[in-house]
C-alpha cells in the first residue's frame, strides 16, 4: 500500500543552520497495517508524514502509494487520497463552518455556500451519534465552539467519511485530557478496523504503541532503528522498548513528553 524507497530530506542544506531530517529512510506498510510510530523530539516523525503528505518535496528517493508514483505529486493532490490529523484540535476543520456545513465538505457535497440535502443531514446525524457526544444534536452549531475533545473527534469523521487510502494521525490525541483522549483513541480503533484503512500514527504514549494496530516503529535521526510486529510484538513491555532503544542507538532514551505507562 505505501513504499518509501531511500527516502532524505535536509532542511538548510550548506548552512550552518543544516539538519538532516529523513536519512536514506526506506519503509513499507502493507494494505490494512495500522503502524504506531514513537521516537525522541527530532527523531523525524512528523517529517516523515510531511514527506508522505507532500508538504515538501523530499531530496532523493521515491515515495509510492497503493502503486502509484506520488514522489512529486503537488500536496493538494494527494490530500485526495490521504487523510491527516494533527496534535492540534483546532486544524483540519472550519470554525466559523457549522458542524453539518463542515461534514459536507468532507463528504464532498458542497458546504457554506451549497445547500444540504434531507438525506444528507440523516447521514450526518448517524455518523455524528456514534461519537456519543451529542453532537448530532448540535449540527447548527459553529465547530469554533465545540471542545478540543468534540472537535479533534468531528475532524477524525471528517478525514475518513469517505475513506482515504492512507491515514495520517500526528500525536491527534496529544493535546487532550486523559479521559478524552482515551474516548478519541478508541474511536480511532473502531474507525479503523471498520474500514480496514491504512494508518500510521505518531504517539509519544508507549502504552498505546503496543496496545493499539498491528506493528510498531521506532525513529531515531531520520532513520528507523527498530520494526516489531506479529508475536514479538505482543510479547513486548514498555521496559523492552526502552531497551531496545538502548541497544539500537547506545543510549536512553530521553524525553519529557515521553509517556512511559498509561
Amino acid at each position: 500500500m505505501l513504499d518509501l524507497s531511500h527516502v532524505s530530506k535536509t532542511f538548510n542544506p550548506g548552512t550552518v543552520n543544516a539538519k538532516t531530517a529523513l536519512c536514506d529512510l526506506s519503509f513499507h506498510a502493507n494494505k490494512g497495517d495500522f503502524v504506531t510510530i514513537i521516537g525522541a523530539n527530532g527523531a523525524g516523525k512528523s517529517t516523515l508524514f510531511n514527506a508522505i503528505s507532500g508538504s515538501f518535496m523530499t531530496d532523493s528517493g521515491k515515495i509510492s502509494l497503493d502503486g502509484e508514483d506520488i514522489t512529486l505529486m503537488p500536496e493538494f493532490k494527494r490530500a485526495k487520497k490521504i487523510g491527516r490529523l494533527f496534535q492540534d484540535p483546532m486544524l483540519g476543520s472550519a470554525p466559523g463552518m457549522s458542524i453539518e456545513e463542515n461534514l459536507a465538505l468532507a463528504a464532498g457535497h458542497g458546504g457554506w455556500l451549497s445547500s444540504i440535502s434531507k438525506k444528507d443531514r440523516e447521514k450526518f446525524r448517524e455518523r455524528l451519534s456514534l461519537l456519543e457526544m451529542g453532537l448530532e444534536d448540535r449540527m447548527k452549531q459553529p465547530v469554533g465552539l465545540l471542545s478540543g475533545g468534540q472537535r479533534q473527534a468531528l475532524t477524525l469523521m471528517m478525514a475518513t467519511f469517505n475513506p482515504p487510502k492512507l491515514l495520517l494521525l500526528d500525536e491527534h490525541t496529544a493535546a487532550l485530557d486523559p479521559g478524552t483522549a482515551e474516548k478519541v483513541l478508541n474511536l480511532t480503533r473502531q474507525i479503523v478496523d471498520e474500514n480496514k484503512l491504512t494508518c500510521l500514527m505518531i504517539t509519544h504514549n508507549m502504552q498505546s504503541a503496543l496496545d493499539l494496530g498491528n506493528r510498531t516503529v521506532m525513529m531515531n535521526n531520520g532513520n528507523i532503528v527498530y520494526d516489531v510486529s506479529g508475536e514479538e510484538r505482543k510479547k513486548l513491555t514498555v521496559n523492552d522498548l526502552l531497551l531496545k532503544f538502548k541497544e539500537s542507538v547506545g543510549k536512553e532514551l530521553d524525553n519529557d513528553r515521553m509517556l512511559l505507562s498509561e
